[in-house]
């Protein structure tokens, strides 16, 4: 299974970053694009696809930053 990071409200304001499978926040901001950002820099650390949802919980966005194969045929 891929790992990944996940953009979501928080129920008590802002918005958090959350690594899946995780209750806790990784990092809590105020704003959407703050945690875009963040999830991003996370994402690409390690690895990880992420996720960004809309406040109903949708998944509005979606990239990849694993390691993707190259020279892959097709």
């Amino acid at each position: 299974m891929v790992d990944s990071h996940h953009i979501v409200p928080n129920p008590e304001g802002g918005w958090d970053v959350k690594r899946a499978g995780s209750n806790r926040a990784s990092i809590h901001v105020d704003t959407k694009q703050e945690a875009i950002d963040k999830g991003r820099e996370l994402s690409r650390k390690h690895g990880t696809e992420l996720f960004i949802h809309a406040k109903d919980g949708s998944i509005q966005e979606r990239d990849s930053h694993g390691n993707d194969p190259r020279n892959v045929k097709g």
